[in-house]
């Protein structure tokens, strides 16, 4: 359990709502139509090629156009993985674990965000072979931080489920590939966001050469972003906070 947050209170295990990602509410909704979101691209759509999208070319002030994939294009899940899923999010069911990662019990991801019941999440910064990181804008329909900036794919670890297991999962699920290789464990941390919420966050890193097909649903606007360009948004655009964490973590981390 490296790199565990300081200020983590183990009582606070019911306290008021603030959920994590995924399903639930979010107090920190970002309003795409605000004139501070002007400096990054706006709500929108994102063309097919993702690898030659430049943030910094003249159309990217309007925003880029959406991803190319849709909820019709569903990437057939590997041998023994029970994905894409079709359930209400909210009903999935996920570990719940105590501040030393340990597990106590079992709920849905909507009580777990609801009743601030930790639980597991993976962060995996994808990146293509010329080194570009994968940066993605969640959609403006999202519960949970919409319309926010992610440098990582990632997301809740199922009742059950390794933490390998979930950040391949969730990585091809969210690039819209199959046959990824298996992201590199780097670190693993209790992330605290400050309102009674906290998840174990283990934070991964893979190569991704093949043509990425992000889910509309989830994702309306992506691109490879330079390890440059992307520092030089990180003041310019709303980043998820456990993102950010994260990320911070892993610079650290080098």
């Amino acid at each position: 359990m490296s790199n565990c947050a300081s200020n983590h209170d183990t009582r606070a295990t019911r306290p008021r709502p603030s959920p994590a990602r995924g399903a639930g509410n979010c107090a920190t909704s970002h309003d795409s139509a605000a004139p501070d979101h002007e400096t990054g691209p706006a709500q929108g759509a994102a063309g097919d090629c993702a690898t030659s999208h430049d943030p910094a070319a003249p159309d990217h002030e309007t925003g880029p156009a959406q991803g190319a994939a849709t909820s019709d294009h569903l990437v057939p899940a590997p041998a023994g993985q029970a994905y894409p899923r079709l359930m209400d999010p909210a009903e999935e069911i996920l570990d719940i674990v105590d501040d030393q990662d340990m597990v106590t019990g079992q709920a849905t991801r909507g009580t777990a965000y609801a009743e601030n019941l930790r639980h597991r999440a993976t962060f995996t910064l994808a990146r293509d072979p010329d080194g570009k990181i994968f940066v993605h804008r969640r959609t403006a329909t999202k519960l949970v931080f919409p319309g926010m900036y992610d440098m990582f794919v990632g997301g809740v670890v199922g009742a059950g489920e390794s933490y390998d297991a979930a950040a391949l999962r969730e990585a091809e699920e969210e690039l819209g590939v199959s046959g990824l290789p298996a992201p590199t464990p780097l670190f693993k941390f209790l992330y605290d966001d400050g309102k009674g919420g906290s998840w174990w966050s283990y934070v991964y890193e893979v190569i991704c050469a093949l043509p990425v097909r992000p889910q509309a649903e989830e994702i309306d606007w992506y691109g490879f972003l330079s390890p440059a360009e992307l520092e030089r948004r990180l003041t310019e655009w709303p980043w998820t906070p456990d993102g950010r964490t994260a990320y911070e973590r892993l610079k650290a981390h080098r």
